[in-house]
């Protein structure tokens, strides 16, 4: 397969993110399909943790095999561990410190409330509840991105696998590569647009949404073409996992005023076992 091929290919396997995201344009969800949704992008998410996670873990368990036989160092298998463990703690603590940050200029840039001792209380009431749901919708569209950004991430290591494939010659696993990647990209769209709840993103905010969640799909194959490379895969596993258990509890902390507990779990499942039948595809290729 030459790289024009497998850089066509990992286009294809990346675009169809956007399948799921003009959900995110429809209005007047109710309350239930709110939670039933944002729950359902929840556990995509889920699989997706337990995805990278392990292969993550794989590829230094690989390591810690060939030290066992005298093939490499120990001091290899402690400096993969680090960069999973530096990885992981930047998607999860950092993305949290960012977003912080960001909310706080955000709440000390907000215009002040109009009227003082002069102004009318209804004038203060419209000021106020306009610059909260101007941060409400804010704050929930960063939600949306990072969940993108985690996505893109993982996107970008399935995309490795798909050009080392292909430059190794196995064409047969790479074509169920890309197969099983588009149809598990196909669910990644509900995952970003889940957690928005009421709020409606632009055309131009999905478009950029699933060029940063699918455009990294294509970027990985064309690099896994040119370089294989263990500890860069490492990092965006590692990376993508600590981004996404920080997305995972955002989207259960914000669920939880809605209540429909059951609902939300029942859904959860869903999502999750969704995740696990199209890796499925992919585990029939051999991969």
């Amino acid at each position: 397969m030459s790289f024009a091929e497998t850089t066509l290919l990992g286009a294809i396997a990346g675009i169809t993110i956007y399948l799921g995201l003009p959900v995110g344009r429809v209005q007047r969800i109710d309350e239930r399909l709110r939670v039933g949704l944002a729950m359902f992008s929840a556990g995509i998410l889920a699989f997706i943790f337990m995805d990278v996670s392990s292969h993550g873990e794989s590829i230094i368990e690989g390591t810690l095999e060939r030290f066992k036989h005298g093939h490499t160092s120990f001091g290899h298998v402690v400096w993969l561990f680090a960069l999973l463990a530096a990885g992981f703690i930047t998607g999860t603590a950092g993305i949290a410190g960012v977003e912080r940050t960001l909310m706080r200029r955000r709440r000390l840039s907000a215009p002040p409330i109009a009227g003082g001792a002069v102004g009318s209380l209804a004038a203060e009431d419209t000021t106020r509840l306009h610059t909260e749901g101007a941060l409400a919708r804010a704050n929930a569209l960063r939600t949306g991105m990072t969940i993108a950004v985690a996505i893109g991430l993982h996107n970008f290591a399935e995309g490795l696998a798909i050009g080392v494939s292909a430059r190794a010659g196995a064409i047969g696993l790479a074509t169920m590569l890309i197969i099983g990647f588009a149809l598990h990209n196909a669910t990644e769209g509900f995952g970003i647009v889940g957690p928005l709840g009421g709020v409606r993103p632009s055309w131009r905010w999905l478009a950029l949404a699933g060029l940063v969640g699918g455009g990294p799909t294509l970027l990985g194959s064309m690099i896994g073409y040119q370089v294989d490379s263990g500890p860069l895969e490492l990092l965006f596993y590692a990376l993508a996992g600590g981004a996404i258990l920080y997305v995972i509890g955002e989207i259960w902390g914000a669920m939880r005023r809605y209540g429909h507990r059951e609902l939300g779990l029942s859904l959860l499942a869903t999502g999750f076992l969704l995740g696990v039948a199209t890796d499925l595809v992919v585990s029939y290729g051999g991969a």
